[in-house]
């Protein structure tokens, strides 16, 4: 949703609030890229919203809060009757969201897709700031402090080490540390598994379905539609989930999706990449990535790079 949807990243627009909360948000990011590619047992890429949430709590950020930043979000072009066209042909059209459900169903309801129709992470946040005394955030304030303070000096391996300390350590036994395991966010292999739910998990169905995504929280969706010999789409992607699309759309809108899923209706997943490949050609923003080698997917990656600044500004750099 975010990104294909909506250019806005609502969790880093609403840490944003609070002083250099959008710095914290960065490195807290990078934090999430680094256990991701190393493979942390039982961490999914994404879980980034999971992490800021001390510091949500100790700004006394609101749901309220959450749904104002929302208010403000814009939406990629055409995005509304891209998904209306999309119904009329017949399409089921879902969004898997990794964001608050307070953001989710704000855009959802703006391009016409319901509730039940959208997965997106549960997040009560009033009723955890009120589980929270102040004498529980002092140690989150001092983490901050060292983040701005201290973390510029940092190599990685130094910034891994106090992050892991504190998240796995430190929050274990307060009650901070209790909300922390309680929240399960919607990226990685959740997102996968909201695939299934979807369509009442018959993995045959896959092949019939596209799934759009265009970062890291989206490469295991975009991985298992592809191997499942349905059709993934990296829309205006990052190095994360580009190689795991078979189609590649660096776009300032949401047309050339009905274009692909238009061929997709009329044919299979070839007739899709067949049509990526002739328009390739003449179209350096669509990219046929199907069996794309290294060189390939790199000059891929630089195109959408320019599109995914253009489109979400300083969201584009988040992994």
């Amino acid at each position: 949703m975010e990104g294909p949807l909506s250019p806005q990243d609502n969790a880093y627009e609403v840490l944003g609030l609070a002083k250099n909360g959008h710095r914290i948000f960065e490195v807290l990011s990078r934090y999430d890229d680094i256990l991701t590619l190393e493979g942390r047992k039982n961490y999914e890429p994404g879980d980034t919203l999971k992490l800021i949430v001390p510091f949500l709590i100790y700004h006394g950020i609101t749901e309220e809060d959450i749904k104002k930043v929302s208010s403000k979000a814009k939406i990629v072009g055409y995005a509304a009757e891209i998904i209306d066209e999309l119904k009329k042909m017949g399409w089921n059209v879902r969004i898997i969201s990794t964001s608050y459900q307070q953001h989710a169903y704000y855009i959802g309801n703006i391009v016409g897709v319901r509730k039940e129709n959208i997965a997106c992470t549960y997040f009560p946040l009033d009723k955890y700031n009120s589980k929270i005394r102040n004498k529980d955030l002092a140690i989150v304030e001092k983490l901050e402090d060292e983040i701005i303070k201290d973390f510029p000096k940092f190599d990685e391996s130094q910034m891994l080490k106090r992050l892991d300390e504190f998240f796995y350590k430190e929050l274990i036994d307060i009650p901070l540390g209790k909300i922390f395991k309680e929240i399960k966010v919607i990226g990685g292999q959740q997102k996968v598994d909201s695939l299934l739910d979807f369509i009442r998990i018959d993995e045959a169905k896959i092949a019939q379905s596209i799934a759009i995504g265009d970062s890291i929280t989206d490469y295991k969706m975009l991985k298992t539609v592809r191997n499942k010999r349905g059709l993934a789409i990296t829309f205006n992607g990052n190095e994360f989930s580009i190689p795991y699309a078979n189609i590649g759309v660096a776009s300032e809108d949401l047309r050339p999706i009905l274009t692909f899923a238009k061929a997709f209706a009329n044919g299979n997943r070839r007739e899709a990449i067949k049509l990526a490949k002739k328009i390739e050609k003449q179209d350096s923003t669509i990219s046929c990535l199907e069996n794309a080698d290294k060189k390939k997917l790199d000059e891929t990656i630089k195109i959408h790079e320019i599109y995914r600044k253009k489109i979400r500004g300083a969201a584009g750099n988040l992994g």
